[in-house]
């Protein structure tokens, strides 16, 4: 925690340290920008963390975090996956917000939109993914739009999001996967 200004830092990497064993290819991470943002957490204190994105979408994700702040949204924690030493079922477990992950899409070989830093995750386990087959990741979580810190349509924040040209994942329609938000190019 800052003392002086009473903002609790759950993050303070340097970009080498937040992208120290990525698989990316250069001209991937050439693009890539790191974000410190601030966001009121679950329990009730300004918090600063650190999201890395595709930099095209830097400024959105600054104003986006400052919206969520505004409006008392709380997100639980926002750690470079890295953290998570590169494991995304561990970040979503442990209700990590983040963006930059050089992987596939889930059972697939296509690569994610998180690959190039064009995707983030908010809140994974009050926004958690449900499969066609009524599966849930991350595992136990429920999504109740009525709960703080959840997404929805009428969520001023996924409104936001979509104003600004992004998809969110509650409105894919072979699963939905309500944490995540996405610009593609």
């Amino acid at each position: 925690m800052d003392s002086a200004s009473g903002i609790i830092k759950d993050s303070e990497m340097s970009f080498a340290e937040a992208i120290e064993g990525t698989n990316a290819p250069l001209h991937v991470v050439d693009r890539l920008a790191m974000a410190d943002v601030f966001y009121l957490s679950f329990d009730g204190r300004r918090h600063q963390g650190q999201i890395i994105v595709d930099v095209e979408l830097e400024e959105d994700v600054y104003e986006m975090f400052a919206l969520m702040e505004k409006l008392q949204f709380p997100v639980n924690k926002v750690l470079p996956i890295i953290a998570y030493n590169w494991q995304d079922d561990d970040s979503m477990e442990d209700n990590n917000s983040s963006g930059f992950n050089y992987r596939t899409v889930a059972g697939t070989t296509k690569l994610s939109l998180h690959a190039l830093g064009r995707a983030i995750d908010i809140n994974p386990r009050q926004n958690p993914i449900i499969y066609q087959d009524g599966r849930i990741a991350p595992g136990g979580a429920v999504y109740d739009p009525k709960l703080p810190g959840v997404l929805s349509m009428d969520s001023p924040v996924v409104r936001e999001f979509i104003s600004r040209g992004w998809r969110w994942g509650g409105n894919f329609e072979d699963m939905k996967d309500y944490h995540h938000l996405e610009k593609p190019y």
